[in-house]
């Protein structure tokens, strides 16, 4: 089903695990480490040598999903003049890797880790990417630390990188964080986080960036029953990740003044695309003055609004193409990433992103005036095609298992009616489309004998919940 969702999932009951082995077998997905793997990554965990540079006397902390093991980043920011200093501190696979082994093998296989429902498939061996290469708290780490300098409005002026052993003293979940920024508990390094988080927001409005306000799709189980809800992301998880937008951006221009990497890339959105949009808002009742450019536009919606979240969902048309641009001597055509509006890179999760560990091997060189290592040189050509494969695997494994909750949250409902809003509807056939129930946290088919209404109110029928074809569709009368 059309989704750009986000699910996070807390479900183990037979019917699910039964349909997740089923979607594995489908999409041939990896299963357990091969021994040879796991060996090597323990030998790995324990041999790791830390770097000279001794950075421990920095306090980071480190925010992410309740639960979360494997743990990239760790940030820690401090005032400097009427600027600031963001110390960001990465998880050093390369520490732990060596090219051509086990590991390192196994992770081309995987390119990342995939998310089903209650599980992971990583892409290292837990002893690396939830023990000896993880973030985790009052634990000495090797790490790659980019020290970024901000001037007074959040500006970068400055960046390097280098490997560190660095120690965490905090773990932050999303809603602890939340929670100690709204009561004043928080301390200064997490209260910097969301100065400087804003800051990095305001700057993404004078670049002309956008960041789509779509909900995460979230899935629980209690007393043998599921239910979905769709949530809005807290402000501080945006806080964090504008953090790392500002690592990825700043790499992204160490590597092209180098002329040497790999960029993250999305192409500037079809005109065609644009003016469809704007047909769309007119439809919609959604204002849209004709001076406002669509970044902009984008971020006068408020997902709230029924209207509004139709128009979010049809936005997503103007992020499609993305893909990976690796160059050594010369640019590509395409540099840019048009939604960040800049150059940008992903370099910031290594534990999950195969790709991530290269670009900052090619980051780490160019701060130090060394050669880019052989490896990772010989590697390069090759990564966008690895990436963009494992990338469309883990798209539809995410499809795959959504489609499979939601059927099961509504197998006995077949027949009941629901409220919900037409988030889109099909340019070739106007009476197909997409409907949004908020009230069950189901986005699914929905098909009419006349056209369907696009950003309406509708009260909608479940005419099918079939958990083994994981297949969910509505009418409308």
């Amino acid at each position: 089903m059309p989704s750009n969702l986000v699910v996070r999932v807390k479900a183990s009951s037979p019917e699910i695990q039964a349909g997740l082995a089923a979607i594995a077998r489908e999409l041939e997905l990896p299963g357990e480490f091969p021994a040879e793997v796991t060996a090597a990554a323990e030998r790995a965990a324990s041999d790791a040598v830390l770097p000279d540079l001794d950075r421990t006397d920095l306090p980071f902390l480190t925010i992410d999903p309740e639960g979360s093991m494997d743990l990239d980043q760790a940030v820690h920011i401090e005032r400097d003049g009427d600027g600031y200093v963001v110390h960001y501190a990465i998880a050093d696979v390369a520490a732990f890797v060596r090219p051509g082994d086990p590991v390192d093998l196994e992770a081309h296989r995987r390119g990342e880790t995939l998310y089903g429902a209650g599980s992971r498939i990583p892409l290292h061996p837990p002893a690396l990417s939830e023990g000896a290469a993880s973030l985790l708290p009052d634990q000495v780490r090797p790490a790659l630390l980019w020290t970024i300098r901000l001037d007074a409005d959040g500006a970068s002026t400055d960046v390097r990188v280098e490997r560190a052993r660095v120690r965490s003293t905090a773990r932050w979940s999303y809603v602890d964080a939340q929670r100690a920024l709204d009561d004043g508990t928080a301390g200064e390094v997490l209260e910097l986080v969301r100065e400087v988080g804003r800051l990095r927001e305001q700057q993404e409005v004078v670049r002309g960036g956008i960041s789509l306000p779509l909900p995460e799709q979230e899935v629980d189980e209690s007393d043998g029953a599921l239910r979905l809800v769709f949530r809005q992301q807290l402000p501080v998880e945006l806080w964090n990740a504008q953090i790392s937008l500002l690592t990825g951006m700043a790499a992204a221009s160490l590597m092209v003044g180098a002329q040497v990497g790999m960029l993250r890339t999305l192409p500037p959105a079809d005109p065609r695309d644009v003016a469809r949009l704007r047909r769309v808002a007119k439809g919609l009742g959604v204002d849209w003055p004709a001076g406002v450019d669509y970044p902009a536009f984008i971020r006068s919606l408020d997902p709230a609004v029924p209207q509004h979240q139709a128009m979010v969902v049809a936005c997503t048309r103007l992020l499609r193409g993305s893909g990976y641009a690796a160059f050594d001597g010369e640019l590509p055509e395409q540099t840019r990433h048009s939604a960040i509006a800049a150059e940008y890179a992903h370099v910031t999760a290594p534990l999950r992103r195969l790709g991530d560990r290269y670009a900052g091997e090619v980051c780490l060189a160019v701060c130090a005036d060394a050669p880019v290592p052989a490896w990772v040189s010989a590697a390069l050509p090759g990564l966008p095609k690895t990436l963009q494969d494992s990338a469309r695997r883990a798209g539809a494994y995410d499809r795959a298992v959504l489609d499979l909750l939601e059927a099961a949250v509504l197998a006995d409902r077949v027949g009941e009616e629901f409220d919900g809003v037409v988030t889109s509807v099909h340019e070739d056939e106007a009476t197909s489309g997409v409907v949004v129930l908020a009230a069950v946290g189901v986005e699914a088919p929905v098909r009419s004998e006349r056209p369907l209404p696009l950003g309406e109110d509708v009260r909608v029928t479940l005419a099918t919940a079939d958990v083994a074809a994981r297949k969910v569709a509505f009418t409308l009368p």
